[in-house]
């Protein structure tokens, strides 16, 4: 059996199928806009960092919903009040400790924020790896963490200026503040 399509009926299929396929690109768009939107919300310059480092944002979106996944998978816990409280009097005594050694200061904060991770549940790698990790649940705070780090990896104490020592131990603060906040992590998660 075979059909003649007169011309007006070849040319309304023709327009029909043209609407269907534009409608589905716009949908399409719409979707990558909105899904780079929640994104770029959600992580911050955390996102415009990963969009540079593997170079497009579908990559930079893959990588940060691993980011999630494996976050998702570790133990990150609270802490308890007798450990904040350790941690909060370490702080103190890093910090009093700034005026008369900066570097040696800095050094002990950046240490600190390595054992504070620890003990709430994130893994003992890497610092790239520790940063990307952290970056899930504290993406406001990344910049200062890696401003700070660098600062204090540094291994000659006159490569860091006073006034960059004490911006790393004003940024460390921040983070340290963060981590140490007694707050549900679930929602700590969907508010960032």
């Amino acid at each position: 059996m075979f059909y003649h399509f007169t011309n007006a009926q070849l040319i309304s299929a023709v327009v029909v199928l043209i609407f269907l396929v534009v409608v589905a690109v716009v949908g399409f768009v719409h979707h990558r806009g909105t899904r780079t939107l929640a994104f770029r919300n959600r992580f911050g310059s955390e996102y415009d960092r990963a969009v540079l480092e593997y170079g497009s944002s579908r990559r930079a979106e893959a990588k940060l919903a691993d980011r999630e996944i494996r976050v998702d998978a570790l133990r990150i816990r609270e802490l308890g009040a007798t450990e904040r409280e350790r941690f909060v009097a370490e702080w103190q005594t890093v910090q009093s400790r700034f005026v008369d050694h900066p570097k040696a200061a800095v050094t002990e904060a950046d240490d600190l924020i390595a054992a504070l991770l620890e003990a709430r549940g994130y893994p003992k790698d890497s610092f790239e790896q520790r940063a990307a990790d952290v970056s899930v649940t504290y993406p406001r705070v990344m910049e200062n963490y890696r401003v700070a780090h660098a600062i204090a990896v540094r291994t000659h104490p006159a490569e860091a200026s006073t006034e960059e020592l004490r911006t790393a131990m004003i940024q460390y603060r921040a983070i340290f503040d963060e981590l140490v906040q007694a707050r549900n992590f679930q929602e700590k998660r969907s508010a960032a």
